[in-house]
């Protein structure tokens, strides 16, 4: 049976071990499951990190990455999603694509005959989460039992964070302003950020407007106003908490550039991850579709 990727509790808590085991496993020691395959990387949206990460991380597999632009394929526009997918998958082994609706990729994996990869929605952003837990667990030595606090837009960050946390036994508090707030969520909601990171393990934010929502920008300004995770607010957190954040960063708007760059940060080291997380995805996947 061909594995999809396309929300993080596609996978058992024993398998996203498996991953974040081959994630940190030297590249000379993993097999090379893509020696002579391609895997084709689909962007309806633009992302630096994605394109660099994954054209990396399957290159360290002996594979070719196939960069498609939007307009290149123009999704239900030029082909219908499904024909698209057929065809790229007579070519590839894999297809990464980074999509507006995420029943797109529903309707990809329906028809494929090799792994899809979900390297972003509108719904979730399991990739990224991925490169979290493997930055979270070199950090601490491990995931269950530690507090992660977001703080900020309810978007596909959060639920993807949300998704992962009860899998790994990781207790998740969102801090989001009225209206703004994750739907459809056992992680704790709460309006104050105080309220979120006090204890916690983790601190976590992201942009308040993201790509495709520039129309609202004002408008999320003003509301988020309070929720910048600045020095006095991870002053709450716990001895030894780390700040993350998924990136792009609007320094001084959800992130104070003290935080950011400060001694708490692991932004890098979480940016990088994303190839090794991704490598180490690819690897779990092609050896068992």
């Amino acid at each position: 049976m061909t594995r999809h990727f396309l929300e993080i509790d596609d996978l058992t808590a024993d398998e996203l071990g498996n991953v974040l085991d081959l994630s940190e496993q030297p590249i000379d020691g993993l097999p090379k499951v893509l020696a002579g395959k391609g895997v084709a990387v689909l962007f309806e949206k633009p992302s630096a990190r994605t394109r660099n990460s994954v054209e990396m991380a399957v290159v360290q597999l002996g594979g070719h990455p196939v960069t498609i632009r939007g307009e290149e394929v123009s999704l239900d526009v030029r082909e219908s999603t499904e024909d698209v997918t057929r065809t790229l998958a007579g070519y590839h082994s894999a297809i990464a694509a980074r999509v507006f609706e995420h029943s797109k990729l529903e309707r990809m994996a329906a028809v494929s005959s090799v792994p899809i990869v979900n390297l972003l929605s509108d719904q979730t952003h399991p990739i990224q989460a991925l490169a979290d837990l493997l930055t979270i667990r070199q950090a601490f030595g491990g995931l269950s039992g530690r507090t992660l606090a977001y703080v900020g837009d309810g978007n596909n960050m959060a639920r993807a964070l949300a998704n992962a946390a009860p899998i790994v036994g990781m207790k998740m508090r969102i801090a989001s302003p009225d209206g703004y707030e994750l739907r459809g969520t056992d992680a704790e909601l709460v309006s104050d950020p105080v309220a979120a990171v006090a204890g916690a393990d983790l601190v976590y934010t992201d942009v308040w407007t993201s790509m495709g929502q520039e129309d609202e920008a004002a408008a999320r300004s003003r509301a988020f106003a309070g929720f910048i995770v600045d020095d006095a607010l991870m002053s709450h957190a716990a001895p030894g908490a780390i700040f993350l954040h998924c990136l792009p960063a609007h320094r001084e708007q959800e992130v104070a550039t003290s935080v950011i760059d400060g001694p708490r940060s692991r932004v890098w080291q979480q940016a990088e991850n994303r190839m090794h997380s991704t490598r180490g995805l690819l690897a779990f996947l092609l050896s068992h579709s």
